[in-house]
């Protein structure tokens, strides 16, 4: 089965992880022909455009993080180790889901996602680093890509049943949901094979990917084991990535025989990684006087750096709390012992912001840019001081000035539209809003704001260019994506 557009591929790849229990169950779906192993059905540009629409559904499904801190070091981290990877030129894409649950899955075009509660379960970075590199050899091996041309190889009732599936789920995501299990029932036993295959692969590839980036190979082992030793704890709740990376004590004993013929070493932990998981312990915790107990529990034991991150940590919740004063002390005494950090010169520039000290706040951040120029994080954190300190222009020039990748996050566009707002421009702020909402998949919101721009009075030949080109490809998108349902 083929498909004429990139918007029918996708369509259909939306229907089959909105009709299974989660969006991650993507690998155990049996889906239509969209490419082969070596990539010749798929050009690159097509490939390209479905994960970039794969990544703007998701955020109508779930919590992906834009907090610019968390978002920079998930996409360093996993940079550093794509560039490792058999295939370092691929443009992936990292990024954290903000969910306690336990998970981590690659999509089309390389957008890689794991959640915060994988995160704070590993023991180390290289724990984390080991999902990361697996994720990635999914991505480099094309597995997504190589399970769609077996499905291919399935038999034309199979094929029809699945088509039949996919106009129930237009109908009623619960028929369409009962049709895909049934179309599966046939079919168990060579899913399992298939996966198990990839499984393998990508632990194989990305023990290596591991390895070549700096990282302790024996974590990924380490942390299979842990987590297969933690399910007897989950009764029927097993994690999404236990379900979709079943753990077995063979694939422990295959991983950690493969991690020994690698020397044997020390890995610390960088700080940022330490810095990142508090950060992200308060960022989803629920319940701020137990995560407050938590870490004060913890905030004289272990070693000094440790120790740092624990009163970050609280620092951060005293913040959320609106204890500014409180935060402000914590944060000046940690940078007394690390004042080349630039997390903790960012939070007291955070906490600045928080009380209005504007003064201070562009200070930091000041400060923090004459560091590290090329951090994008710190530049975002930048443009929302000016912004909320009235520096209007200033801050569209900071966001302008942004890389290319940086500008496509739905917070520059909310940032964009917000400034243009107040600067008395409605038809540029809604045109910004129309690119927020079409970048977090809203596409009917996004038709309309750019009507309602269209309507303002005294538009420029350039902007009206701009709408009208957007409005036709706006229409156009949703168009194929109704002509393939």
């Amino acid at each position: 089965m083929k498909f004429n557009s990139v918007a029918q591929i996708f369509t259909v790849s939306l229907f089959l992880l909105s009709a299974c229990p989660s969006a991650h169950e993507t690998d155990k779906i049996n889906l239509p022909d969209m490419g082969d192993s070596s990539g010749t059905l798929l050009t690159p540009q097509e490939e390209k455009e479905l994960g970039e629409a794969f990544f703007r559904s998701l955020h109508a499904q779930i919590n992906i993080n834009q907090d610019p801190e968390i978002q920079q070091y998930i996409q360093d981290i996993g940079q550093k180790l794509a560039a490792a990877s058999d295939v370092p030129g691929y443009p992936f894409h990292f990024f954290v889901v903000l969910d306690n649950d336990i998970n981590a899955f690659a999509g089309p075009g390389g957008y890689i996602g794991i959640n915060s509660g994988l995160i704070l379960n590993t023991d180390a970075e290289s724990e984390l680093a080991s999902v990361l590199a697996h994720e990635i050899a999914h991505v480099t091996q094309r597995h997504l890509y190589r399970a769609a041309e077996a499905a291919g190889r399935l038999t034309i009732p199979t094929m029809a049943a699945t088509l039949a599936a996919i106009l129930l789920g237009t109908q009623s995501p619960a028929l369409g949901q009962a049709a895909v299990m049934a179309i599966q029932a046939g079919s168990v036993q060579f899913q399992i094979d298939f996966t198990r295959e990839h499984e393998a692969e990508a632990d194989r590839v990305g023990m290596q990917t591991l390895a070549d980036s700096g990282f302790d190979p024996r974590s990924m082992p380490a942390f299979f084991e842990r987590l297969q030793q933690a399910t007897r704890f989950y009764g029927q709740g097993v994690p999404e990535f236990l379900r979709t990376h079943p753990v077995t004590t063979s694939r422990i004993s295959d991983t950690r025989g493969r991690a020994e013929v690698y020397p044997y070493k020390q890995y610390p932990d960088t700080l940022g990684y330490q810095l990142a998981k508090a950060k992200l312990l308060v960022l989803t915790s629920t319940n701020g006087e137990d995560t407050s107990k938590y870490l004060q529990a913890l905030e004289f034991q272990g070693t000094a750096e440790q120790q740092a991150v624990t009163r970050y940590g609280l620092a951060l919740l005293a913040m959320q709390q609106q204890k500014f004063k409180e935060a402000e002390k914590m944060l000046r005494e940690l940078l007394k012992q690390y004042p080349d950090q630039p997390q903790f010169t960012a939070a007291l520039a955070r906490n600045a912001l928080a009380t209005s000290d504007y003064k201070a706040a562009l200070e930091h951040y000041e400060q923090l840019i004459a560091q590290h120029p090329e951090n994008q994080a710190i530049k975002l954190e930048y443009a929302v001081s000016l912004s909320k300190a009235g520096k209007l222009e200033s801050a569209r020039q900071v966001l302008n000035a942004l890389a290319e990748k940086s500008k496509k996050s739905p917070v520059y566009w909310e940032l964009m539209a917000q400034i243009a707002s107040r600067l008395q421009q409605p038809a540029e702020s809604r045109r910004y809003l129309a690119e927020y909402y079409y970048a977090t998949g809203q596409i009917r919101e996004a038709i309309l704001q750019v009507r309602l721009a269209q309507q303002s009075k005294g538009l420029s030949f350039q902007l009206s260019s701009i709408l009208n080109e957007r409005l036709r490809f706006f229409l156009e998108q949703e168009y194929k994506a109704k002509q393939s349902r």
